[in-house]
């Protein structure tokens, strides 16, 4: 026996320990999960607790969208489990823009004594992070470094919840783009104007995200603008197709002024206040078309 596999406390190989403990998740599954947790999620809750011995109580075990995820607490307190001899992480310099709050790290977890190290890398933008750890992009991609490293290190095939976006994240230019209002009911009481009008919508705020990170615009600034586009006091206030006019004319001025956005994210005020004068009379037509003269 090698000295990683005896390094593993007794308490976590003893089957009625382990059996106690599957009880115990499953109840907890039941109770924090039950709309979400079926057959399948509780087979793979079985095999996650017998294998690596997570604990749902202990805010180790998630499910998102259906699928379990691991924390970074389950993944630390797991390395602590099996005695892990190290963690590495050092900044990857050639992929790093401090200005731009993105980062790139190397994380390499050691299981044991005589292993050559796992390898992890995380990365962290103010595009792939939420709003609530804005200003923290190092350290979320540090996490996520660690994480990746640790799931390779002890065999973990199900992502953690630091790895993706939307939860770690962040200042996602999903997240922080406009909200779009939703609009009058349809009258088919199939619900199939409704679906219709929510992929619209989808269509629409994917095309303004893809516009946001392909050009690094502001999220926020680009959302300030679209108010004053669309004449109201807050987004939720604009019509659907006030939104879409504005999405079409950020896209038509990323177009034809593509240099100056990318040489720096404050020349899209300037920029946008010159269209603002350039189309102020169509845009007039546009907003008296939409609520009247």
């Amino acid at each position: 026996m090698n000295e990683h596999t005896s390094s593993v406390p007794n308490i976590y190989r003893n089957t009625d320990t382990s059996n106690r403990l599957l009880q115990r998740n499953l109840r907890a599954a039941q109770r924090l999960f039950s709309q979400m947790c079926g057959p399948l999620l509780k087979t793979q809750l079985k095999s996650l607790t017998r294998d690596f011995g997570f604990v749902i109580e202990a805010g180790e075990l998630r499910i998102i969208d259906g699928t379990w995820y691991v924390t970074h607490t389950g993944l630390l307190r797991l390395a602590r489990r099996k005695r892990c001899r190290g963690i590495h992480v050092e900044a990857v310099d050639s992929l790093c823009d401090s200005a731009a709050a993105r980062y790139v790290l190397k994380a390499t977890v050691y299981p044991s004594k005589s292993s050559s190290g796992f390898v992890g890398y995380g990365d962290a933008d103010p595009y792939n992070v939420s709003s609530v750890v804005r200003g923290a992009e190092m350290r979320i991609a540090e996490t996520r470094a660690v994480n990746r490293a640790l799931r390779k290190a002890y065999g973990i095939g199900i992502c953690s919840v630091e790895e993706i976006g939307s939860y770690s994240a962040p200042v996602d230019s999903r997240s922080e783009s406009p909200k779009f209002p939703p609009q009058g009911t349809s009258s088919k009481a199939d619900g199939t104007g409704e679906a219709k009008q929510n992929g619209n919508s989808h269509k629409v705020r994917d095309r303004l995200c893809q516009i946001i990170r392909q050009h690094k615009l502001d999220p926020q600034l680009v959302k300030g603008y679209a108010v004053d586009f669309c004449g109201t006091n807050t987004l939720k206030e604009a019509s659907r197709e006030q939104v879409e006019s504005f999405v079409e004319h950020l896209a038509d001025l990323a177009d034809k002024d593509r240099d100056a956005l990318m040489s720096s994210s404050t020349a899209m005020p300037v920029l946008l206040r010159r269209w603002w004068h350039e189309t102020s009379s169509s845009r007039t037509c546009r907003l008296h078309s939409c609520f009247g003269s």
